[in-house]
């Protein structure tokens, strides 16, 4: 079981002190205090872990979320920032003595330029919400999150995010190229601007997947992204998950770069196609969805090419999708994969690991022998060209047993990633879930180093003191 920090005494005594100052801030519906209306702010998508905060705060411009900051700041609040609350890793975990500021009201598009393809957007944009605005020009916004339509570009620039097609368009770090964020003193600051490197250090580089233990992303300048002539997906059905690495480490060793390319095993197939109907083969062990876009000359190329690689694997079946209908239905399925695995088991731990494409079929291997060795069932969903794994860990959280079971499972995995050269985080952060599994991967000098960045915007560990680091590092 993952530890929280104490709360501090002296602030449960202040707080109706403090929600008043709150309110005198962010007045009216802004300011949430009752035991029954703060429950939706008690998790995130880690349900797993829940605590009422002491107090919620929706600003719907920055200088509010200034002024908040500074209130804390001043009189020693912890404060967890929160987007959607779509976070896998507790990145989003209030606690008991600490007032969550929610950007959820800051949804505005401030600026799209198509000339110099960018949008400047607050933090409570939906990721699809980008797309959205700049589609009916033919462009579109890179990143895409399985919980693209829900999820927000503050937390996607929070946690790094990434989605399916960041194997040829990159993560949120590669589609940024500005940020206004606010310290946890309360100061107002700018990085980057309408160009693609700004001058003296990167601080965007710095902010971008700090997971608000740095400052409160308020407004991000994206870069979008003029549309393809034309995309199709087909599907490559395996015997078995570690053949299916196989075809992974071929097609990308081959030096074609598909736009996405897809992993399922067998209960994620049998999952999402009862919850999809898309036609997924359901003999087979292991599937890939691999998708290529361009013109229909380049289309054909790329798939006769990637056609004749899966071949060499010997393929239960090779599909392509003929129609739009036949690609978005493939992806239906692929995308609400998560909830589907949910119809199939009461609870499910949601790993987030990166290895090397070329360890793909040794750590399936080693996934499914781990199963075995616990007891408990895994889904494999997850983007395969780029090695970020996603195996979704079946378990009943009222029993403890399961759940302490699903938690060493998922270490486990975790500790394999780095074991074969790759690392605890793709796209869902460290949170709480990874917090303790730090010292796996980074050497105590190298940890040492990111809290000395940390107290130098934080002297107090007051913003999201809980996350990132093991406890004992936060103050008390």
């Amino acid at each position: 079981m993952i530890a929280l920090p104490k709360p501090k005494p002296e602030v449960l005594a202040r707080r109706d002190e403090i929600v008043a100052a709150l309110r005198a801030i962010v007045p009216g519906e802004g300011t949430i205090s009752e035991p029954l209306r703060l429950k939706p702010y008690e998790t995130d998508g880690l349900t797993a872990y829940r605590m009422p905060p002491l107090a919620v705060v929706l600003p719907t411009t920055t200088a509010q979320v200034a002024a908040v900051m500074r209130y804390c700041h001043q009189h020693g609040i912890r404060v967890v920032p929160r987007g959607a609350g779509t976070s896998l890793s507790g990145g989003a975990l209030p606690l008991e003595d600490a007032v969550v500021i929610g950007l959820m009201r800051m949804n505005r598009i401030l600026e799209v330029d198509f000339e110099d393809r960018l949008a400047v957007v607050e933090a409570g944009v939906t990721n699809l919400g980008i797309t959205k605005a700049v589609e009916h020009e033919g462009f579109f916004y890179a990143p895409d999150p399985s919980s693209q339509l829900a999820c927000m570009i503050g937390g996607n620039v929070n946690m790094n995010s990434g989605g399916a097609h960041c194997l040829k368009y990159g993560v949120t770090a590669n589609n940024l190229l500005g940020l206004t964020f606010v310290t946890p003193t309360g100061e107002i600051v700018q990085v980057g601007g309408a160009h693609l490197d700004a001058a003296g250090y990167d601080w965007l580089g710095l902010m971008t997947g700090s997971e608000g233990q740095l400052g409160i992303v308020t407004e991000v300048t994206v870069r979008i992204l003029r549309g393809p002539e034309g995309a199709r997906a087909m599907l490559a059905a395996f015997k078995g998950t570690e053949i299916a690495g196989q075809a992974v480490d071929a097609i990308i060793g081959s030096g074609i770069i598909p736009v996405a390319l897809e992993f399922m095993d067998k209960p994620c197939i049998h999952a999402c196609e009862a919850f999809a109907h898309a036609g997924y083969p359901l003999d087979a062990e292991a599937m890939l969805i691999i998708e290529v876009e361009g013109s229909e000359a380049e289309q054909d190329s790329l798939l006769a090419k990637i056609k004749e690689i899966c071949a060499r694997f010997d393929p239960i079946s090779l599909k392509v999708a003929q129609t739009a209908e036949e690609s978005v239905a493939i992806w239906k399925g692929r995308k609400g994969a998560f909830g589907a695995v949910g119809r199939i088991s009461p609870d499910y731990l949601c790993m987030d690991g990166t290895i090397p494409t070329g360890e793909l079929p040794g750590v399936l291997k080693r996934i499914g022998e781990m199963s075995e060795q616990y007891g408990l069932k895994v889904a494999n969903v997850f983007h395969a060209g780029d090695g970020n794994l996603h195996p979704l860990i079946m378990f009943d959280a009222n029993d403890p047993e399961s759940f302490r079971k699903a938690e060493a499972f998922g270490a486990d995995i975790l500790k394999l990633c780095v074991e074969v050269g790759g690392c605890l985080t793709g796209e869902h952060g460290v949170g709480v879930e990874k917090r303790d599994l730090m010292g796996v991967q980074f050497a105590r000098h190298e940890l040492d180093q990111q809290r000395r960045i940390k107290t130098a915007f934080d002297p107090a560990w007051l913003l999201n003191p809980h996350k990132v680091f093991p406890l004992e590092d936060a103050a008390a």
